[in-house]
């Protein structure tokens, strides 16, 4: 009996306290009133079609920013980037200087664009290198042809003199 009172009842419990009443949240403007005599805005029933928009911008062209060496296409597009002139002449030029008629001219000239292609494929990222590689190997080895061939006819020109003095 430790919990009642001394007449025996039970104390009544105590009333609970109400939570405390805060104010509309400062610094938020009210909610905007709609316009007398206006139906409040429904949202679009299932189904119905979004509402229309207004044409897309008009964009200019797209900037050409750095572009990668070699292709002029269109952003998305791909273009192959093309073969180097000079390569083509450099493998042109030895092979005749090797094969045909030109053998000097042809040699040192494919040599020589042989290696202004190099260059040109090294800064614009142009392709064609195989071809430039095969000129300047077949066009040294022409030039190569022509010295050893001009070594040759020196060491053999005094014999060939001496020889035909003794003939007569």
């Amino acid at each position: 009996m430790s919990d009642a009172n001394p007449d025996g009842t039970t104390p009544p419990p105590p009333a609970p306290t109400a939570p405390p009443t805060y104010g509309a949240p400062g610094g938020y403007p009210p909610p905007p009133a709609s316009p007398p005599g206006a139906a409040p805005a429904q949202p679009p029933a299932y189904g119905a079609a979004p509402p229309p928009y207004g044409a897309p911008p008009a964009y200019g062209a797209a900037p050409a920013y750095g572009a990668a060496p070699g292709y002029a296409a269109p952003y998305g597009a791909y273009a192959a980037p093309k073969v180097n002139v000079l390569a083509i002449i450099s493998l042109i030029g030895s092979l005749l200087g090797v094969l045909f008629i030109l053998p000097l001219i042809g040699s040192v000239g494919g040599v020589i664009t042989g290696h202004l292609s190099l260059a040109q494929i090294k800064q614009t990222g142009e392709r064609g290198r195989g071809m430039a590689v095969a000129g300047l190997i077949i066009g040294y080895v022409g030039v190569g042809f022509i010295l050893l061939g001009l070594i040759t006819l020196f060491a053999f020109l005094p014999f060939m003199f001496a020889s035909v003095g003794t003939l007569s």
